[in-house]
């Protein structure tokens, strides 16, 4: 696994959520697709996002559990694993720990 991108165009605005307890910034690639690289900090409470397009939520550092759309029982995911989430859906995430990841936006 590559632990860099090259050739990118970065946002330089962030992207924060739930009053800081997300922050991501939106990579651009060349051939016109886009990644957040983000970070999500523990809270006590999981955390629902909205989905517009496909996503695979890359967990690049800590562990978190997740529910995706109407799912009863959450997942556990580690550094090195993925997470799918279809377009025009939903999540919910909660960690212990800070958790870096990659979201690749697919749609």
């Amino acid at each position: 696994m590559s632990t860099q991108y090259d050739h990118v165009s970065v946002v330089k605005k962030s992207n924060v959520y739930f009053g800081g307890l997300c922050i991501s910034h939106t990579v651009q690639f060349e051939d016109g697709t886009k990644k957040t690289l983000g970070v999500i900090l523990p809270s006590e409470e999981a955390l629902t996002f909205e989905t517009h397009v496909p996503e695979r939520m890359e967990i690049i550092s800590g562990e978190c559990r997740v529910k995706i759309a109407d799912s009863e029982e959450s997942e556990l995911f580690r550094a090195g694993q993925s997470f799918y989430v279809p377009g025009n859906s939903r999540f919910k995430i909660e960690t212990d720990d800070v958790l870096d990841y990659v979201c690749h936006l697919e749609g």
